[in-house]
């Protein structure tokens, strides 16, 4: 399992560099059908605008039926936040591509910046706030491909 977890990881590493912003991703590449379901394209993917950033869904149930893991591309706007929230089903492993943050575990706090991994198990209250002043980059797992979270606060609307 940690092996198909490094794999995964690895591949969804090339994807962040155009994706997970609100830039223009580039000309989608046609995926031949006998990939549907095993193979996504960030370009032709859903981006989710909040206030604090962006999420994008790479790879989950919905998108790849049967998929035990959730995979996706978060971004953070310089001096924004997510939400404090938590997981009750799964763990999350976030990596961070570009910028810096703080980022809060059950009332502890670390600097993450590029290069470093966070693993945060299920149910810890958690969420990042982007310390820099560069839109703040990172790689999400999750180790169920139907991931669940609950808000603990609700920030305003974009």
């Amino acid at each position: 399992m940690k092996r198909f977890f490094i794999a995964v990881l690895t591949s969804c590493l090339w994807l962040a560099g155009a994706a997970g912003d609100e830039k223009a991703q580039g000309q989608a590449t046609p995926i031949p059908a006998e990939w549907s379901g095993q193979v996504t394209d960030a370009a032709q993917l859903p981006i989710e605008k909040n206030a604090w950033g962006t999420l994008q869904w790479v790879c989950n149930d919905k998108l790849m039926p049967g998929s035990a893991q959730t995979v996706g591309l978060a971004t953070i706007l310089p001096g924004k936040r997510n939400p404090v929230h938590f997981h009750p089903n799964c763990e999350e492993v976030l990596y961070v591509i570009s910028g810096q943050g703080r980022h809060s575990y059950d009332g502890r706090t670390i600097e993450l910046k590029a290069g470093m991994t966070i693993r945060i198990p299920a149910k810890v209250k958690h969420n990042m706030v982007n310390t820099g002043t560069e839109t703040l980059r990172t790689l999400v797992s999750f180790s169920t491909g139907d991931r669940k979270t609950v808000f603990l606060e609700e920030l305003p609307a974009k």
